[in-house]
């Protein structure tokens, strides 16, 4: 099967210095992808080039079989891709914001199906975005990235600032939209979260892949989660000491 999103050898810079070495990864298409690695790993700047919000400075990254690691206009149009909630524009209500990126606010209702209900957007469509608390602002940044209605979506962290509930909630809705067809590329910190939401995933340390998750060590994890845990800990811990 030919992966939708295929890296080879990809590189990403930040102020001259290189935080994502020569990353290989294939993502199948209709599948949830995990990122996972520490604070200052290369996860975010890794998930932000794919997007088209930051470039590349080296490798292949193929998107449908097409070579767009020089397009970042290209890359960002086939993306849903959540902003950072803390900078959401404040002078704007939920409703604005959600229509401009979406172009409708019907049609962002139709886009975010099963989410609508999960992250309670009807009753925060009227609210100030300055007046949303920290979860409210999550669950807009996470809507926003699917307003647009892109089947490739990237969301970084997407449970953080969500009460139990909320984070339950989101994860069956994100889970039904995969079933359904979505491909889905989440950076987590939780692995925890990794070995029940995903299908496939990596491991990043230090900007180097360090081991790829495969359907197989994920579902085998789900029977063992603890000794799960310690080798991936382990794994981190080793990547961050070199």
């Amino acid at each position: 099967m030919t992966p939708v999103v295929s890296l080879r050898g990809v590189r990403v810079a930040h102020q001259g210095r290189t935080v994502v070495h020569a990353v290989d990864l294939d993502i199948q298409r209709g599948s949830w992808f995990g990122l996972v690695g520490a604070n200052g790993s290369g996860k975010t700047s890794l998930l932000k080039a794919l997007a088209g919000r930051l470039p590349f400075s080296g490798g292949a990254c193929l998107i449908g079989g097409e070579d767009m690691i020089a397009d970042r206009a290209g890359r960002a149009e086939q993306f849903g891709f959540a902003p950072p909630a803390d900078r959401l524009p404040d002078s704007l209500r939920a409703s604005e914001m959600l229509a401009f990126v979406g172009g409708h606010l019907d049609r962002v209702r139709r886009n975010l199906g099963p989410l609508r209900q999960a992250l309670g957007v009807d009753p925060l469509l009227d609210q100030w975005i300055g007046n949303c608390s920290a979860g409210m602002k999550q669950r807009l940044a996470i809507a926003a990235a699917f307003a647009g209605g892109q089947k490739l979506v990237i969301l970084d962290e997407p449970f953080n600032w969500l009460d139990p509930v909320a984070i339950f909630d989101l994860r069956l809705a994100l889970r039904q939209m995969v079933d359904d067809g979505l491909t889905l590329i989440t950076a987590l910190h939780d692995l925890h979260a990794l070995v029940v939401a995903c299908d496939d995933g990596l491991i990043l340390a230090n900007g180097k892949k360090r081991i790829d998750l495969s359907h197989g060590m994920l579902r085998d994890a789900a029977v063992a989660p603890s000794l799960f845990e310690k080798e991936m800990i382990d794994i981190l811990r080793a990547g961050a000491a070199e």
